[in-house]
């Protein structure tokens, strides 16, 4: 048996109760006697009708508006959620800590992307940055993401997978731009000249020997004991979009990543984020009072660096931030043993969901 519940759709169920008001209000104007007299009191009962009328209109419009940017709120959350999915607290025996916030008040997603994965190749992770923010970044950051997670997999050097993000993004704008000016879409390489992504790309080996490359991005900070300091201070390579890549892009040693030392990557919102007389934020300084008074652990880094940085900003960032921890709780181990050799993340008894603030 079928059955067919009919439903009254969503307009005429927003226009009919200011339809019924607007109505009252007419009937009240034409009908009524009262509303015919001239006298103060008769103009007082008319002038309090159509107030009560125009104020039943407002706080309609404006539930309906509150109703529909609690369910784009909720679609976006969910939206973010698939995307720039929740770390585990551990992934091949690094203690694992990542945090979001976006510059647009109204929305949970920017334009700020970052992922770690366990791989046969070492642990590799990457940061970065679109220009621009909220939203209108979304599709690049998916493009982005959705290649550096295959890519790991596939590819042993990470030069390769940074041209796989590159053929990506490309592909991405190409395709963008056919969308949205037909005309010029059709005319071969053509994308969106204006964007550009910047990316670095982590490779921590299981003897926690680093290698990276860098599009442009901030160089993340090494804390080791009391220490903090720039992982490398080499120029990078310039940003994905505007300008082709070397052939074979070399990544860089960066040293080793021992048993208790963290890194700390960010994007560049976090340290161009401002006070109320425009001086930047001092990353770096932040860290060394972390490290100086607290225990190191991603979670214990993030909220301080959080909440610095709202106290320095007073809660008004200009972009968008966010912050990745990577520690080495690693003990020492046979090499041969290759825990989670192929997965994409390996099992967490207890896993911690990412706080995307």
């Amino acid at each position: 048996m079928f059955r067919f519940k009919a439903r009254v759709p969503r307009k005429v169920v927003a226009m009919g109760l200011p339809t019924a008001w607007g109505a009252m209000a007419i009937t009240y104007k034409l009908a009524c006697p009262l509303a015919q007299q001239d006298s103060l009191g008769a103009r007082v009962v008319t002038s309090a009708v159509f107030f009560a009328v125009g104020t039943g209109l407002v706080v309609h419009v404006r539930q309906a508006l509150l109703r529909e940017l609690r369910q784009v709120r909720r679609v976006a959350g969910a939206a973010q959620s698939v995307l720039l999915r929740p770390l585990p607290s551990r992934i091949d025996g690094l203690s694992v800590g990542a945090a979001q916030l976006s510059a647009d008040r109204g929305a949970c997603v920017g334009g700020d992307l970052y992922e770690v994965i366990a791989t046969e190749h070492g642990v590799r992770a990457v940061i970065g940055d679109v220009r621009g923010h909220g939203i209108a970044a979304f599709g690049t950051v998916a493009a982005i993401l959705g290649s550096f997670r295959e890519a790991v997999h596939d590819e042993p050097d990470l030069g390769r997978v940074l041209h796989r993000l590159d053929r990506a993004l490309a592909r991405h704008l190409r395709e963008r731009a056919r969308d949205e000016h037909p005309a010029a879409g059709r005319e071969p390489g053509n994308p969106v000249a204006e964007e550009f992504v910047t990316v670095l790309l982590l490779e921590i080996g299981r003897d926690g020997e680093i290698s990276a490359l860098n599009c442009g991005h901030p160089w993340p900070y090494l804390l080791s004991g009391t220490t903090v300091e720039p992982l490398a201070r080499a120029d990078p390579l310039p940003p994905l979009g505007p300008f082709p890549l070397p052939p074979e892009p070399t990544p860089l040693p960066c040293g080793s990543l021992l048993p208790g030392d963290s890194l700390v990557l960010y994007t560049d919102g976090v340290e161009d984020a401002r006070d109320a007389r425009g001086r930047f934020f001092s990353l770096q300084a932040a860290l060394i009072g972390v490290v100086r008074h607290h225990p190191i652990t991603p979670p214990t880094i993030l909220r301080s660096l959080f909440t610095a940085l709202l106290r320095h900003t007073r809660g008004r960032q200009a972009d968008d931030l966010a912050l990745l921890v990577l520690r080495n709780d690693r003990t020492p181990v046979d090499c041969g043993s290759l825990g989670a050799r192929g997965t994409a993340r390996p099992a967490t008894t207890h896993p911690q969901r990412t706080n995307h603030l």
